[in-house]
């Protein structure tokens, strides 16, 4: 019995250990740090890097933008794939080169979605939004048009 009890306390005390010295590689929502959106986006929305680097040459990112209602994003594509979870209000979706919004599709949070490379888009918030987006490194933002890219401005 006392030879069971030291080994359970010390795999207990192994277990805490190994989580002490362990990475932060999990946020509860008040651990997340938002800062302003990279300036290739129009101000007024806000960006918390969840892991990698979204702006380094290559590999694994996840990030979450948080939009205030009506906020805009002009149409525009990305060289790479892009994942979309809406994870709170409604996000509006269009495809093209010109904004349209009677033409757009909304999705409310629990939706997801993925573009392909070169699909052109533009999208806009519905209320306040959060969305979740992880792919390939870098995200590049691609206007159609040049002047719609607000660090040109």
């Amino acid at each position: 019995m006392n030879r069971t009890l030291n080994a359970a306390l010390c795999l207990c005390l192994a277990l805490a250990l190994a989580q002490a010295a362990a990475p932060q590689n999990a946020f509860a929502p008040d651990q997340i740090k938002w800062g302003q959106a990279p300036p290739f986006m129009a101000p007024g929305a806000s960006l918390a890097v969840l892991e990698g680097n979204p702006m380094a040459k290559s590999g694994d990112f996840t990030v979450r933008l948080k939009m205030p209602d009506g906020y805009k994003i002009a149409p525009h594509w990305h060289p790479n794939r892009e994942n979309v979870s809406v994870l709170s209000g409604n996000f509006k979706v269009g495809m093209g080169d010109k904004f349209d919004e009677s033409k757009m599709m909304l999705f409310p949070a629990g939706s997801f979605a993925y573009l392909d490379p070169d699909m052109h888009h533009y999208a806009m918030a519905s209320g306040e939004v959060i969305v979740q987006v992880h792919g390939m490194s870098p995200l590049q933002f691609n206007y159609v048009n040049p002047a719609d890219d607000p660090s040109k401005k």
